[in-house]
């Protein structure tokens, strides 16, 4: 599932005293990322210092770091001024740990400049649950490893309830009560992303919480059982907690009530067995929106699959912001900004990249096996814009007056969105 970074990590597990002045929080580190060129030099220096004795650091460096994230430290001389932060890693985040699993988050407060959208990444051993419980914001999720049932209500009491394994998502709208709970053999692993970008996982409505600050006379008359059967439930959250892996899902259909009960709705997607939106020697794309996927009115995705030399084209998202989660592979990302600045980041599996709306980007594989990330949008409808397709389709002596291009040269470009190239 994800890379093991054991050995480029050594120097960030254990910092030594140097190291440890720029690691001493993931707050600095996000500060370091962002700032590490912020002071930048006139273009023509920056090239001409390209590769000389000008980058040299004969002082402290923190290798590890170094070593997975190269053009961040010493960017291309393309390189230019001060950018917002569009970096972070969940393996700089602490974790949760509960007995049945763990969990740790990315929102604005350690990345910023993502206002739009959170993530979390969970785990949950087999039989273990995420406790019922409801959001203020859309839950999507993409199951990273392993199998796990889902449940979700509608307002009208209608219920769904779904097995999901790995290259599988799920959405749970706003307010819906639902659950997880992890499947055999080992559990599961997922990324929850919420349309709300200073969302907190532990802000979430819990029915232990609820309960537990609730006469046991109330919820008598509520329920219309005896005071004292509400004597042994939890007077502290559950949130996450080990249980008997279920039955089979037919069996707890049936037990529910089965179609009479049952959502009209669909709430899982099989995403990565989809067919590809779109494909190239370079790799893969499959989309999923509220086109595809109807339930997902908020939140609308794209997972890519880059091969070893190819490139996520040179592009941009008109309406809405995009949060990547890095799954497998390296890659490398430049944003331009304006006026006149563009950044270039590393990105690892377990990494999280950010490009506010409007941006240019491109995605490299810098490795030798597939780059594999998720795009994610607070949105209904995925819309991306290809330079490629623009510089084919305006007329060819518009393009040579501003880039001195000749038309049998524009001919030459890929006249479609070929997404990954």
């Amino acid at each position: 599932m994800m890379n093991d970074r054991t050995d480029d990590l050594i120097s960030l597990e254990h910092p030594n005293r140097r190291s440890f002045l720029g690691l001493s929080s993931a707050a600095l580190a996000t500060a370091a990322f962002a700032g590490l060129t912020a002071h930048a030099q006139e273009k023509v220096s920056t090239q001409k210092a390209e590769q000389d004795h000008s980058s040299s650091d004969p002082g402290q460096e923190n290798k590890g770091l170094l070593a997975l994230n190269p053009n961040s430290n010493t960017p291309p001389p393309t390189d230019h001024g001060d950018v917002m932060p569009m970096w972070y890693s969940f393996d700089l985040v602490k974790k949760r740990v509960e007995e049945g699993g763990w969990t740790h988050e990315v929102t604005e407060r350690v990345l910023p400049s993502s206002k739009d959208i959170a993530g979390v990444n969970m785990r949950l051993t087999a039989g273990s649950y995420r406790e019922m419980h409801w959001h203020t914001a859309d839950e999507w999720a993409y199951v990273l490893y392993g199998k796990a049932r889902v449940t979700v209500m509608q307002p009208d009491g209608n219920m769904f309830i779904g097995d999901v394994e790995e290259g599988d998502l799920w959405i749970f709208p706003a307010g819906h009560p639902h659950s997880i709970q992890g499947l055999g053999p080992d559990g599961t692993e997922f990324l929850l992303v919420f349309n709300q970008g200073g969302f907190s996982e532990d802000g979430t409505m819990l029915l232990s919480e609820w309960l537990a600050h609730t006469p046991p006379e109330v919820l008598a008359k509520n329920t219309g059982l005896d005071a004292d059967a509400f004597a042994n439930a939890p007077k502290a959250p559950l949130y996450i907690f080990p249980g008997k892996e279920p039955g089979s899902l037919a069996a707890d259909k049936a037990e529910i009530g089965g179609e009479s009960v049952a959502a009209h709705s669909q709430y899982t997607f099989h995403l990565k067995s989809m067919a590809p939106t779109k494909s190239s020697k370079g790799g893969e794309v499959r989309i999923v929106d509220s086109k595809n996927f109807p339930v997902s009115k908020h939140i609308a995705a794209a997972l890519v699959t880059v091969k070893p030399g190819g490139m996520r084209e040179m592009h941009w998202h008109p309406h809405d912001s995009e949060w990547q989660f890095y799954i497998a592979g390296k890659g490398r990302m430049t944003v331009f900004f304006p006026v006149d600045n563009a950044r270039t980041m590393d990105f690892n599996a377990n990494d999280v990249g950010y490009v506010p709306n409007n941006a240019p980007h491109y995605i490299e594989n810098t490795g030798d096996t597939d780059l594999v990330f998720l795009e994610t949008f607070a949105t209904d409808e995925f819309q991306d814009i290809s330079l490629n397709q623009w510089l084919r389709r305006v007329p060819s002596e518009m393009l040579k007056a501003h880039l001195n291009i000749d038309k049998a040269q524009v001919m030459k470009i890929p006249s479609e969105n070929q997404g990954v190239i």
